[in-house]
């Protein structure tokens, strides 16, 4: 009987073209049951060529271990889908070369092309940021591969379906390197990250868009009461190697609060600049939905959708995160502020718990509120408040506690 396996294939650049890597998940799709891991830094690509570069990886390995095998690939790139299933043409040569390496793999008609939320493909996105933390942070640019030797296993538990012998026998493996529980074991001395929302803005007091690219406005009155709120408050929990802001007016005018409190130097980086919501700026969301109803459910239904003129959450997470690695990269070991926006600051705890990208719809923060990470160097991260807001009493602009 032949046999048939899926490949679960993701692709990330930190800049695109950036540092990439790939990841790529292969499963028995009998049984659901992970075959191997694999991810590798693969220096300066494009988020397309390193997509590519995870659905061959995963061809690959299933052609090493059974060459007559039938194979779907599923990805979240609608764009390597489309190619590879015949539908669009590819027109770039890095991508047709790519895409030949890939149909060289299984004779034609032995391997399918699905697409499938980000979601559900979130195991290979976690290797590719696997690989790619170990390259840019620690050096280590050794390929994952990680097998489970599922063949030989479960045709020994074909005999015993529904045992107890089989049960453990997917238990094993099924088997991957345990996390680690922040908190109980030793992970080394973390990076700190108390992201500071700026204070209130008249923008949003009436609950407009405000980004990038928009209108750069400043603090109101109660905007810098919040401001000096947020500032004693971080300063008080300890010493502060960094500060660094967002370029905007009202970040830097919050970064300053704190400055004038303790000795830390302030940097500028725009990584951490607000989402750019293009020709949304200045609406209300019941205005946008109004004017622009049909883009406005295309950007609630999907994070790579951006408003007309400007960023998706995706590629906001992209320079968010080049940001976070610049840092730890740099100050290891250090406790720097960043005073940010709604958005990056989302994306930040997103990172760390390792949640998908899509709960940026579920969290809400006030203004002038504080949140922390703790960020290790063997890539454990542990999200220890979100939108703390104690300090904002008698100055919170939000209606409820």
């Amino acid at each position: 009987m032949t046999k048939q396996y899926i490949v679960e294939a993701d692709g990330g650049s930190r800049g695109n073209p950036g540092p990439a890597a790939y990841g790529s998940v292969v499963k028995d799709a009998a049984t659901g049951a992970v075959v191997a891991e694999l991810g590798e830094y693969i220096g300066i690509a494009t988020n397309n060529v390193a997509e590519y570069r995870g659905a061959l990886a995963g061809l690959t390995h299933v052609r090493s271990i059974d060459p007559d095998a039938i194979v779907e690939v599923r990805l979240d790139s609608k764009l390597v889908v489309e190619q590879m299933s015949g539908r669009w043409k590819i027109k770039h040569p890095d991508m047709q070369a790519l895409a030949l390496q890939v149909r060289a793999v299984f004779p034609a008609g032995r391997v399918t092309y699905t697409w499938v939320p980000r979601a559900q493909n979130a195991a290979a996105d976690a290797l590719a940021n696997e690989a790619m933390d170990a390259a840019v942070l620690n050096e280590n640019s050794a390929p994952i591969a990680r097998s489970y030797e599922l063949a030989t296993l479960f045709d020994d538990a074909d005999d015993i379906v529904g045992s107890i012998e089989e049960a453990m026998t997917q238990a094993v493996v099924n088997e991957k390197v345990p996390n680690r529980m922040v908190g109980w074991d030793d992970v080394g001395t973390p990076t700190v990250t108390t992201m500071v929302r700026h204070g209130a803005t008249p923008m949003s007091l009436e609950k407009r868009f405000s980004g990038r690219g928009g209108a750069d406005v400043g603090l109101t009155e109660i905007g810098m009461a919040q401001a000096l709120a947020a500032a004693k408050d971080v300063v008080e929990r300890g010493d502060i190697d960094l500060i660094v802001t967002s370029p905007l007016l009202r970040t830097r005018q919050t970064a300053q609060y704190i400055a004038d409190l303790c000795e830390a130097e302030v940097v500028v980086m725009d990584e951490f600049a607000e989402c750019s919501f293009g020709d949304w700026d200045g609406y209300t969301f019941t205005e946008v939905r109004a004017q622009w109803p049909e883009a406005m459910q295309r950007w609630l239904d999907s994070v790579e959708v951006a408003p007309p003129g400007g960023e998706s959450f995706a590629q906001v997470l992209d320079r968010v995160n080049r940001g976070r690695l610049e840092i730890l990269k740099k100050y290891q070991g250090k406790r720097i502020v960043i005073v940010s926006h709604v958005t990056p600051i989302k994306l930040m705890a997103a990172i760390a718990v390792n949640a998908p990208l899509e709960s940026v719809y579920r969290m809400e923060l006030r203004p002038g509120s504080v949140s922390s990470m703790m960020w290790f160097s063997d890539g454990n991260a542990s999200l220890t408040s979100f939108s703390e807001s104690a300090h904002l009493r008698g100055i919170d602009t939000f209606p409820f506690v």
